[in-house]
């Protein structure tokens, strides 16, 4: 039976929870580190990542400034939240675990932009990296939004606008109009996992981090990420990288193309059944498939 333990790190006058599925003293394969998405989820929706430690590679899991089991800070501003913050967070957990000279990431959704963001740093320890479900600029994911959006039922998309342009996005109504995307494009199991289900109830409790970097939703993004991207940092990307996505997934196709076409070492799995959680959607195939990664190329 693989084991867990978990830990705190002191990130400032602050803590960043930590969860390692397996044994970083007792395992001679690199140690993954999982990061979640959002910005503002949980660990919780990625759980199933820790799968991977059935062959003896340790897996950590963290929850992310602001969110989960880590410090919640609903008083700070908007301006507070940046990407730099999380890089700054995920650095002190690698030093803290002593993993920052040997390591992977894989990010899931927001959780792949930080990762890139890592990546192109050309950090010494870092060996290959997965970025799962994530647009390389939030242009292209706004596009690929409206493009999704256009495509609902007409009285859902009216819902939506009307409740946009009056400032009541916090009602039933556009919350109900709201799952008919997210049942399409987020998660297309139902009912949804618990895990998932989890992972939403902490945002809806604690949704500073996600108003404050993308929005309400996640079609209509207005926080401090809606101008981001890593488009023309990307080729400095320099370990191998595989993509993740789903068939239905909101980072479609044309959002995460850029990756494929720009990073040097990299492949690209699309998952048939999927939309934004292939992880849940299509567990065995995807675990199989990131072991698989990691074997070609011996990480």
């Amino acid at each position: 039976m693989v084991t867990q333990s978990e830990g705190r790190v002191p990130f400032g006058e602050y803590q960043t929870w930590y969860r390692i599925t397996g044994s970083l003293a007792d395992s001679s394969l690199t140690p993954l580190v999982v990061v979640h998405g959002g910005p503002g989820c949980t660990h919780d929706y990625i759980d199933s990542f820790a799968d991977l430690a059935a062959s003896g590679r340790p897996i950590i899991h963290y929850d992310q400034l602001g969110n989960g089991n880590s410090t919640h800070l609903r008083d700070k501003p908007s301006e507070f939240w940046q990407v730099e913050l999380f890089q700054q967070e995920m650095d002190n957990l690698l030093s803290h675990l002593g993993i920052a000279d040997n390591f992977l990431l894989l990010g899931q959704s927001w959780g792949g932009m930080l990762c890139a963001e890592q990546a192109v740093r050309r950090l010494p320890g870092l060996k290959g990296v997965i970025i799962a479900n994530s647009p390389a600029s939030m242009q292209l994911w706004l596009e690929a939004a409206a493009g999704l959006r256009a495509q609902l039922p007409e009285d859902v998309q009216q819902t939506l606008l009307a409740h946009e342009q009056a400032g009541t996005i916090d009602s039933p109504e556009y919350k109900a109009a709201s799952d008919v995307f997210y049942q399409r494009h987020v998660c297309r199991l139902d009912p949804w996992p618990e895990e998932v289900r989890r992972t939403f109830d902490a945002m809806d409790d604690d949704p500073s981090v996600y108003h404050a970097m993308n929005g309400p939703t996640e079609f209509h993004v207005i926080g401090s990420m809606k101008d981001w991207s890593i488009i023309e940092r990307v080729a400095r990307i320099n370990v191998p990288v595989l993509l993740i996505s789903g068939f239905y997934d909101e980072a479609t196709k044309e959002a995460v193309q850029p990756y494929f076409d720009l990073i040097p070492t990299v492949e690209w799995e699309v998952f048939a059944n999927s939309s934004h959680m292939p992880h849940v959607e299509e567990r065995e195939l995807c675990m199989a498939r990131i072991n698989r990664f990691f074997s070609d190329y011996q990480l």
